[in-house]
């Protein structure tokens, strides 16, 4: 490890503006995938720190709530600057703990920063409004307020982007922040806290506690100071937090899982059908809540994009991320290597069609060969499992009805991509698929500008955009009279 990259991977959690260790040099090994190697060791703290690290945010909400928005917004341009400096070192330092291709970590790089930049330019747009009162003598009105502490849970699949994406809007609408990191990937998260402490975020105002999701979870949910929850992860763990926040009502927002639909429709360039669908499959080697999950093919294509799809896909260099050359990476355990084999094994048994190369030749234990599973059916897992893996599940369709009918044959409603050139189509397609974004001839659909979100159980709120600040904000209603003075 070079100079740079030993500053920024640190071994301690950040809270309250300070580096601590866990008591008893209680700390758990960090991996990297590719190689299963211990590159590192985290502090497993304690539900007294958390306590600690509650107390910290709780502190510094009082003074930061009410510094200027101005303040506020240098300080997140002074992270995201920071950020750029040192933005190959934050890569690397994800392909070493989280295992996607290098290329991928250095656009994630570009992309978590883009939310410390657009949120200190939304600082100061947490504008209420003024109401025309029904006696002229009267004043009324709204204006927003910080919801208060806010509690974010991350997941591993995007360690940086999926902080900065919650963090920076929290910290541009006043709240101060507790983050519990993936234990997978915890270093990149504390990389973050350092270029914070850089940049000035020493009071508290934002803390990385690493501990198990399970501690963390039960210990802010049960303290009323922690006003806000925000989680990205599956819609299992979704639905608990709910149940541990209920007791005492906090804000909730939730991006959960999802079960994407992918559409061609007979109208498109088939190619151009095939490159979209081979980028919204295996970016982050197929793990990504917007993946997708399932390619619906128009019948009069079907057979042709089969070949053309599995030519690509078996074109696909898998390694070790480091290699430039690479495009799929590890998964991030072998748990995750032995559901894909299942939901392959489960549908070969009931009658799919199974492409691809031979997983013998996976270049180690957390490697998944991508393969394309075709003539998927609804009683198939992969139908109705998020795979978080490059297995691409295909099947034909015939008209549109049938098709909105079975992408909408799900618990799921983040994600949708529809290819197709007709304007009529298009208008049925976002009238009708029950998703909370929809993609039209291009799988890039996210950004900080981007009110990211789904509906049904994929998640609570949004994130991004303007919508994603509103998550902190709570409306107070103000009521101005003109009683009369008293005499003096």
């Amino acid at each position: 490890m070079e100079g740079d990259e030993k500053a920024l991977m640190r071994e301690q959690a950040f809270v309250g503006g300070g580096w601590i260790d866990a008591p008893d040099n209680d700390r758990r090994a960090v991996s990297d995938p590719a190689t299963e190697q211990v590159i590192g060791h985290a502090p497993e703290l304690q539900s007294t720190h958390i306590e600690e690290a509650i107390n910290a945010a709780s502190r510094a909400f009082v003074t930061w709530r009410c510094t200027s928005c101005v303040e506020r917004a240098n300080k997140l341009l002074a992270w995201y600057e920071g950020m750029q400096e040192h933005a190959e070192t934050l890569a690397r330092l994800m392909t070493l703990e989280q295992g996607k291709p290098l290329a991928e970590a250095r656009g994630e790089v570009d992309y978590a920063a883009s939310f410390l930049r657009w949120f200190a330019e939304e600082a100061r747009r947490a504008t209420g409004e003024t109401i025309p009162p029904e006696d002229p003598a009267f004043a009324i009105g709204t204006t927003r307020q910080p919801v208060g502490v806010a509690a974010i849970i991350t997941p591993w699949n995007f360690p940086l982007a999926m902080i900065t994406r919650k963090v920076g809007a929290a910290l541009a609408a006043g709240c101060t922040t507790l983050i519990n990191p993936a234990s997978q990937t915890p270093f990149s998260a504390l990389a973050l806290a350092v270029l914070a402490e850089r940049a000035g975020l020493t009071n508290g105002e934002f803390n990385v506690v690493t501990c198990s999701g399970k501690r963390f979870s039960e210990t802010v949910c049960a303290d009323d100071r922690v006003r806000a929850l925000s989680f990205t992860g599956s819609t299992q763990v979704g639905r608990q937090l709910l149940r541990q926040s209920a007791d005492t009502v906090k804000c909730t927002a939730m991006e959960l899982g999802g079960n994407a639909p992918f559409i061609v429709c007979d109208d498109v360039d088939l190619e151009t059908a095939v490159d979209g669908a081979i980028a919204a499959k295996f970016q982050t080697s197929g793990q990504d809540c917007v993946a997708a999950n399932r390619i619906f093919v128009h019948r009069s294509l079907y057979e042709d994009f089969l070949k053309r799809f599995a030519e690509r896909m078996n074109a696909m260099s898998v390694g070790n991320g480091f290699n430039e050359d690479n495009e799929i990476g590890p998964l991030i355990n072998r748990d995750a290597i032995e559901k894909a084999q299942a939901l392959v094994d489960d549908a070969r048994n009931k009658g799919a069609r199974i492409i691809g190369r031979d997983q013998d030749g996976a270049p180690g234990p957390q490697f998944f060969m991508p393969t394309l599973v075709a003539d998927f059916n609804t009683e198939m897992r992969v139908s109705v499992e998020e795979a978080f893996a490059p297995v691409a599940a295909i099947c034909a369709f015939d008209d549109d009805d049938e098709v909105i009918m079975a992408a909408n044959d799900t618990i799921y409603g983040l994600a949708s991509y529809v290819y197709t050139h007709d304007d009529a189509r298009i208008r049925k397609f976002l009238r009708e698929l029950e998703c909370g974004m929809v993609g039209v001839n291009t799988m890039d659909i996210t950004g900080p500008h981007v009110p990211f979100g789904g509906v049904k159980q994929s998640g609570l709120g949004r994130e991004g955009a303007h919508a994603g600040m509103e998550e902190y904000l709570e409306t107070q209603y103000y009521c101005i009279g003109n009683g009369p003075r008293p005499e003096r």
